[in-house]
This record gives C-alpha cells, structure tokens and sequence, in this order.
C-alpha cells in the first residue's frame, strides 16, 4: 500500500493516516514497526530498490575480457533502471528531493548504486589494462560508466518519446561500453 502511494502521490502527499486506511491496520500498529514516516519510506525505497536487484541465480560477472564483462554488467542495469517502479521511483526522486532529502537519504541507504559503482570499479582494477587506475580513478570511472549507461535511456522513456526499444538498448549498450573504454586513459576495447 505504502509503496503504490508515495510512487503515485509523492512523499509529501502520502500520509500515514492513508496509509493505514489502505493497509486496514490502526496508526499504532503501524508505528510499532516504523518510528516515524521517513522510517516508512526508507523501507518502502529499500524494499524497491531490492526488487530491482537481479536474482541470484544471475551471474553478475560474465565475459572472457572487460568489454564483454561490462556490456553484461550494462545490460543488467539498464533492465533494472528501465522498469517501471524505476522510473517512477527516478521521477519521485528528481521532483521531490528539494523539499524531502530525506527522500534521496532513503535511496542512498538502499545502496544499490554504491553496490553497483564497486562492482564496476573492481572490474575495472581486475584487468592489467587499466593497471594505471588507482583505486579513486577506478571508482571515479565507475561512476561515469553508470551514468553512461543510465541517464539518457531513463530520460527518454519518461519524456512523450517512450522507451527505447530492446534493439535500441543493446545497441545503446555496445555503444556506450565502446566509448567508455575508449575514452578512459589506459583502458583498452
């Protein structure tokens, strides 16, 4: 209930009162398990941002070189930030933060994108071409390839243009991890 509520009405229009209505419990019960309403949606967020995640049976790590590794790794998150309770939660984010940053503080703790970033950076520092990272350059590039892989895709399917399809995807993939790889110093294709 919580969930359906703050991604179709905002974290400020979701009240605790509704809430309850909808999930047929007293506020008392409710503030049993949660102290308050940011603690609400911290569990709402981290429960989202976990179904986002891949199975486990889903080999994060695949490919014999670092292209291969990273086209995979780009695939699973674009599936992931392409979902619909993605972008809903991506368009929360960006229209709620200035006044809830409690909001973006819940996103954070979820961890997703830091997990995602280390995943990156560890692939990354793993191959002898980029032996010329250090650990901050690592991360630093980490950050860019997932903004690379992100930013464009979700902003096209939340504007009139509607997503891309999956051919448009995976070509968007290739494209990216070949310039991403290009244009990292010391990073080879």
């Amino acid at each position: 209930m919580a969930t359906e509520l703050l991604l179709r009405q905002g974290y400020g229009a979701t009240s605790i009162e509704e809430v309850c209505r909808r999930a047929r419990v007293s506020k008392r019960t409710l503030y049993h398990r949660f102290e308050d309403k940011p603690a609400l949606m911290r569990a709402v967020v981290t429960r989202l941002v976990d179904g986002l995640r891949p199975p486990a049976s889903v080999a994060l790590i695949e490919g014999a070189d670092l292209a291969a590794i990273l086209e995979h790794l780009a695939e699973l998150i674009l599936q992931a930030a392409l979902r619909p309770q993605a972008l809903a939660l991506h368009r929360l984010i960006v229209a709620e933060s200035p006044r809830f940053p409690e909001l973006v503080a819940a996103v954070a703790t979820a961890g997703a994108r830091q997990e995602a970033i280390g995943l990156i950076s560890s692939q990354l520092a793993r191959f002898p071409a980029s032996a010329g990272l250090g650990h901050e350059q690592a991360v630093f590039a980490a950050e860019q390839f997932l903004q690379l892989v992100v930013s464009l895709p979700q902003a096209r399917a939340s504007s009139p243009l509607g997503p891309m399809s999956a051919e448009e995807c995976n070509q968007w993939v290739r494209q990216t991890v070949r310039l991403f790889l290009g244009g990292v110093p010391g990073l080879k294709s």
